[in-house]
């Protein structure tokens, strides 16, 4: 047929049937030269990154390395705020927006505590996750605390550390004498020489007390700028506490038995090599529960070593688990493969990434309970106490104490957690006649920076209980407004973060911005108090007031304000910000009855 149609074409354009042919083959031999060319600067390209993510490895190894004998200790850790410490789409826009107010004068003072190895790499300053070494994505990852080999104290996270591969040493508060013993032993066969024959390990574990200690978690969790602002203080906070007057550690709350609390720890093995476990010790737990939470894909977090190799993040960015794929409820309906992405066109390749999901929803369950725990550890209901109930109206106090001796509650990044009571008094047939700690349409707390309030839609919330600290800056004019981020925009100069040229000795802090902080000491209490008026009541008594302590990992309106940089994985601000409504907490509720008369007194 093609033979047919070359002849045809030759005797139409007047050229010889053989020249014709060469023609064609010269063509067909320049075209499938191109080719090769191509496939192998394709498999040059692939080769460069395959060596340049191995040199990679070989500085600063990944976690899932470690896995290979750590298991327990990787599955904590995939889940905990130190995993997602990068991953958050919410710290990532608002990095990327404070560089952008301060014009990038904050230069990696944020990002630096996020991902260390990311910095140490030479990445961007702002980018997307999906683009950095698989390395830097994971945050806080094992050699960011176990191969560091000094007590470097409050330096906001810049830390160095130390580059090696697998073989290398790493550092730890046992030192070497277990691992001793198993480099020792034909049971475990192990091999801590590169090259040679046996399961790959590092050769020693480099004694570091330090790491047990509270001035290590301080390396981090106390944040001082370089002009000065402390923005977080929950080591300095633990410092002065009772907890650390009693030798209580930071370790001791939050890698011991109960989250939050001391308690003692797990004696476990910490290690299982070729299916062998070493000896038990005192096992800390590294998930750290807290009052962070993903509001990203459950596909590529928690990090999963079986999700990693079976799909890429953007393809599984692409996996509707929200729409069922994957279940037999929705496989049933025999769906058209034509209507998924290629990479999810065969339904066995669905069912697959749904059971693989289903083990990261069992494991962001876990997180969840353990979340709740450590915040209710914190934060306690205490006393209400009714001042009137009569046909004059209501007034009520409620009590919210600190359950901690250890910090404040809220502590570390206070001006961004939220943490309220959320109080409904109605009537006998279930009316509401009185409500506090209700959100905006947005999601938003009814305070001054709802949007719906800014717009005069909504009333501000004049009995709002928030312990959620404010950034406050210094205006043109020397007066001072709230801020949502701890930049001041209003009328000022281009910002641009310089070091003090002045000693800040006697207020502590810059001189333009400054927090106003709203937590409870440790062991501490504040009082909510609350009136409802008489004019307000239905006089369908008796009535109940409900009260719920609710905690948040950050208000709505944060998200509204970092947004212009746009948010990781494609994802909008309405879905970050549903994220993180999904995440809010109800610690604890009570209720509380008023039997008052059916009367108003201003009725006589």
């Amino acid at each position: 047929m093609a033979f047919t149609s070359l002849i045809v074409l030759s005797r139409r354009i007047g050229i010889p049937l053989v020249l014709l042919l060469i023609g064609v083959l010269c063509f067909a031999y320049i075209d499938m030269a191109l080719s090769q060319e191509e496939s192998s600067e394709t498999l040059e390209e692939s080769a460069e990154a395959a060596h340049e993510k191995l040199f990679l490895e070989n500085r600063y190894p990944s976690a899932s390395t470690c896995q290979t004998c750590h298991a327990d200790h990787y599955r904590e850790w995939s889940v905990s705020p130190h995993a997602y410490a990068q991953m958050s789409p919410v710290f990532n826009a608002m990095h990327g927006t404070i560089l952008k107010l301060t014009n990038g004068t904050n230069g990696d003072f944020c990002i630096r505590c996020h991902t260390q190895v990311g910095m140490n790499l030479g990445e961007p300053l702002f980018m997307s996750n999906i683009d950095r070494h698989p390395t830097s994505r994971e945050g806080i990852t094992c050699v960011v605390c176990h191969r560091v080999d000094q007590a470097y104290g409050k330096e906001s996270g810049r830390l160095k550390i130390v580059e090696g591969d697998l073989f290398d040493p790493v550092y730890g508060p046992k030192g070497n004498e277990e691992l001793k013993r198993v480099l020792g032993s034909d049971e475990y066969q192990v091999n801590p020489e590169r090259g040679e024959v046996g399961r790959a390990i590092h050769g020693e574990v480099k004694l570091f007390p330090s790491l047990s200690e509270p001035g290590f978690c301080g390396s981090c969790h106390d944040v001082n700028l370089l002009n000065g602002f402390r923005l977080e203080e929950a080591f300095s906070e633990y410092k002065t506490s009772p907890a650390a007057r009693q030798g209580i550690t930071c370790q001791d709350c939050h890698m011991g038995r109960k989250p939050g609390k001391s308690s003692g720890y797990v004696h476990a093995s910490a290690a299982r090599v070729g299916g062998v476990e070493t000896r038990s010790r005192k096992r800390t737990n590294h998930m750290f529960p807290g009052p962070d939470h993903s509001v990203i894909h459950p596909g590529i977090f928690p990090h999963n070593i079986d999700a990693a190799e079976f799909a890429t993040i953007r393809e599984w960015l692409a996996f509707d688990h929200q729409a069922g794929w994957g279940t037999d409820e929705f496989e049933d309906q025999d769906p058209d493969d034509d209507a998924f992405p290629d990479r999810w066109s065969s339904t066995d390749d669905r069912y697959d990434a749904r059971e693989i999901l289903d083990d990261q929803f069992a494991l962001l369950d876990e997180y969840g309970l353990q979340r709740k725990k450590v915040l209710q550890e914190g934060f306690r209901l205490g006393k209400i106490v009714t001042d009137q109930a009569d046909g004059d109206g209501l007034r009520f106090r409620v009590q919210v104490k600190s359950g901690t001796d250890g910090h404040g509650v809220p502590t570390g990044f206070d001006a961004e957690r939220l943490v309220y009571l959320r109080v409904t008094v109605s009537d006998r047939d279930g009316t509401s006649v009185f409500k506090s700690g209700d959100a905006d349409p947005n999601g938003d707390l009814r305070d001054i920076h709802s949007v719906y309030v800014h717009n005069g839609e909504l009333p501000l919330d004049r009995y709002l209980f928030n312990l959620q600290s404010k950034f406050i800056t210094r205006n043109l004019r020397g007066s001072e407004s709230e801020q949502v981020l701890s930049v001041n925009t209003s009328f000022d100069p281009l910002p641009f973060l310089r070091p003090l040229t002045q000693s800040n000795v006697l207020i502590g802090r810059p001189v333009n911005v400054r927090k106003h902080r709203m937590m409870i000491e440790p062991n501490g209490s504040r009082w909510a108090t609350y009136e409802v008026e008489g004019l307000a009541l239905t006089l369908r008594g008796p009535y109940k007031a409900h009260i719920e302590l609710i905690v948040g990992m950050v208000p709505v309106n944060l998200i509204n304000e970092i947004k212009d940089v746009g948010f990781d994985y494609g994802m909008s601000p309405r879905k970050v910000a549903d994220g993180v409504l999904a995440g809010h907490v109800v610690l604890w509720e009570r209720d509380i009855a008023f039997d008052v008369h059916d009367v108003h007194k201003n009725q006589y």
